[in-house]
C-alpha cells in the first residue's frame, strides 16, 4: 500500500489515479494510523515552503512521520515542494525543514539567466540520471519530466544526487539517501515517464 500524505497540499488524486491504472494499492494518508499501515509514503507539495511546512506541522502527522522515516526506515518519495521540505532549510522561507536529507533549498539566480529564461522554470526538461537508482529503472533516454519551480535542492553530499536537469546550468532534480527519495519535477504530470517512475518507487 502506498500512502499519499494528505496535509492539504499537492496533486494527491492525480497520483492515486496513476496507481489505480497500474493496479497498485494507493490511498490518501490523513492520520498517523494511515501512515503506519502504508508500506511506502509519498509526500507531495505545491506552493511556498513555509506554508507547506506549517500545514504539515499542524496536521498531526509530523511526529509519526519523523519516527517512521528516520527511525523505522519506511521508504518515502517527496515530489516538488515535498522534496524541498526534506532538507534543513529553504531560501524561500524561515521555518526549518524536516531534515531527512542533508542539504538546503536554493533559489535560482535570475540575474544570471539569459533573456529567454525566466523564473519559474516551467515546462518540460530532459532529466539525466547521475548514478544507478531503481527510481529510474526501465526508462529509455531521453527522459523528460514536467517542472514548475524557482528553487532547487542543493545536496551537501554529491553522492545523494540521483539525477540532474539543465536550466542555465546543471542542478539536482532528484535526490536520494537510504530510504528517502525526492524529485523536483511532477511525475503525475509527466505522461509515461512519470507513470514508470511512480511504478518504480512502488517496487523499490
Amino acid at each position: 500500500m502506498i500512502g499519499i500524505i494528505d496535509y492539504g497540499l499537492g496533486n494527491i488524486q492525480a497520483i492515486a489515479n496513476i496507481y489505480k491504472k497500474l493496479n497498485l494499492d494507493a490511498a490518501p494518508a490523513k492520520t498517523p494510523e494511515d501512515l503506519r499501515s502504508a508500506d511506502k509514503l509519498i509526500l507531495p507539495g505545491v506552493g511556498s515552503f513555509d506554508w507547506a511546512m506549517k500545514r504539515l506541522n499542524e496536521s498531526g502527522m509530523r511526529e509519526p512521520l519523523d519516527e517512521l522515516v528516520k527511525t523505522s526506515g519506511k521508504p518515502v518519495l517527496g515530489i516538488c515542494v515535498g522534496l524541498q521540505m526534506m532538507g534543513h532549510r529553504s531560501d524561500e522561507g524561515e521555518l526549518p525543514g524536516l531534515g531527512w536529507l542533508d542539504g538546503e533549498v536554493k533559489r535560482f539566480d535570475d540575474s544570471k539567466l539569459p533573456d529567454m529564461m525566466r523564473l519559474p522554470h516551467m515546462g518540460w526538461n530532459d532529466v539525466i540520471p547521475k548514478r544507478e537508482s531503481g527510481l529510474f529503472a526501465s526508462l529509455e533516454h531521453p527522459i523528460r519530466y514536467y517542472f514548475l519551480h524557482s528553487y532547487y535542492f542543493a545536496a551537501k553530499n554529491p553522492d545523494d544526487v540521483l539525477a540532474q536537469a539543465d536550466y542555465n546550468g546543471l542542478f539536482a532534480c532528484s535526490v536520494g539517501h537510504k530510504n528517502v527519495y525526492g524529485v523536483q519535477f511532477h511525475p503525475e504530470k509527466s505522461h509515461g515517464w512519470g507513470v514508470q517512475l511512480l511504478k518504480n518507487f512502488a517496487e523499490l
